[in-house]
């Protein structure tokens, strides 16, 4: 079984920067694609980037609302991925949910986290 703990949200205003983090215990390989999706109150879930690593190296997607601000990254040694969030709007303010996926579907995700940008 795999748990996914997220931290990192909060409250930010407009233009600032926050870090996502989540920590991944149980069954879990490098090479499993991690990443993130949201929910924003009243909206669907929307996926938001994520990275995964094969023998080639990382390959890593983007949606197009997080292309140029937003950044994932991943450290295999401890199981963790991170999404760096910069220039935030406030259309970015949503429940922000860490995800694994070991086959060709999101199996496993975590909690989620809240973030929520101000004007």
């Amino acid at each position: 079984q795999v748990q996914l703990v997220e931290s990192g949200g909060g409250l930010v205003q407009a233009g600032g920067s926050l870090r996502l983090s989540c920590a991944a215990s149980g069954r879990t390989f490098s090479s499993y694609a991690m990443g993130w999706f949201r929910q924003a109150a009243g909206k669907e879930r929307e996926f938001v980037a994520e990275i995964r690593f094969n023998w080639s190296g990382a390959t890593i997607h983007y949606a197009d609302s997080a292309k140029g601000r937003f950044t994932i990254s991943r450290d295999n040694a401890k199981n963790t991925v991170y999404l760096q969030m910069n220039s935030l709007k406030t259309e970015d303010t949503a429940v922000y949910y860490c995800v694994l996926r070991p086959g060709g579907t999101w199996d496993y995700w975590g909690q989620g986290t809240q973030v929520t940008v101000s004007s």
